[in-house]
């Protein structure tokens, strides 16, 4: 149980982890200039994406690559958890007041200066929002890796519907959801903390 619920942890950490470094970075490209005209489409194409079941990618994954394990449940937990990061990076970006950035840059500021000073600390709430929908994401998504030999918590869920032992369902389930909701309140707790003052 330990075990599997110290995978469990790791799935969730790494996923999470490469997300922000993908989604972040994408995510404010995506509000510059001409690519700005990309997200209408990318916006349409991920939410649709969103609507496939999780488990139906890492099938698509196992029987596609012959990819299997934990590097395949981080690549599938990344695919899912991508979203909300996006989105909200992109939509915290572009609802910073105009005029703030244009007096950034009346003081002479340039683009990259008004980006990290003005820019990103004022679209933080938005963006940690998002990074802490992924999170509890993950947490829920990574019980299904079981299905491709990655481990996790996911586990004890089958291990219990293998046997037909409804006690070790439950606590499969029970561990899964508890470590949902510790994920969702430390998050609460690293949002507060994380927001930039007077906001």
């Amino acid at each position: 149980m330990g075990t599997a619920l110290w995978q469990h942890i790791q799935l969730t950490v790494v996923s999470t982890a490469l997300t922000l470094i993908i989604a972040v970075p994408l995510g404010v490209l995506l509000t510059r200039g001409f690519m700005r005209r990309v997200q209408p489409v990318l916006i349409t194409v991920l939410t649709l994406g969103q609507a496939i079941p999780t488990i139906a990618i890492l099938v698509l994954l196992a029987v596609a690559f012959l990819f299997l394990g934990f590097k395949a449940a981080i690549v599938g937990l990344v695919a899912y958890a991508i979203v909300p990061v996006l989105l909200n990076t992109m939509v915290g970006l572009d609802q910073v007041d105009r005029a703030v950035l244009e007096a950034g840059r009346g003081m002479g500021m340039s683009s990259w200066t008004v980006l990290w000073r003005l820019e990103l600390p004022l679209a933080v709430p938005v963006i940690l929002a998002g990074i802490r929908t992924a999170l509890v994401i993950n947490v829920g998504t990574a019980a299904l890796v079981t299905y491709i030999n990655a481990g996790g918590l996911g586990d004890i869920i089958v291990a219990g519907l293998s046997t037909n032992r409804f006690t070790i369902q439950i606590v499969g389930a029970g561990l899964t959801a508890v470590l949902a909701l510790a994920v969702d309140y430390l998050a609460g707790i690293a949002e507060d903390l994380l927001r930039p003052r007077g906001l």
